[in-house]
């Protein structure tokens, strides 16, 4: 999680709720434990996990949807959030 901004943290939380649940409906008050490594599935020792609010992040990036980079709206909807397309 070390070299990951606040974004990067929140699309890793996203990427996890997606691969356990199937879908990226998430509830606004839902948060995610993030363990390192868990950015790219590659367990790390030592760390202490993060606790991502995901509901949140993801309400407020769609909020903020015309202001995110081409890259990061590209990064969310490869995780099939239509509205970032």
């Amino acid at each position: 999680l070390e070299g990951l901004d606040a974004f990067g943290r929140g699309l890793a939380a996203a990427r996890q709720y997606l691969t356990r649940e199937g879908h990226l409906t998430v509830p606004r008050a839902h948060e995610e434990l993030l363990h390192p490594g868990d950015e790219d599935g590659t367990p790390v020792e030592g760390g202490a996990p993060v606790t991502i609010r995901l509901g949140v992040f993801l309400s407020n990036t769609k909020s903020r949807r015309a202001k995110l980079s081409a890259e990061r709206r590209t990064a969310l909807a490869g995780l099939g959030l239509h509205w970032a397309a």
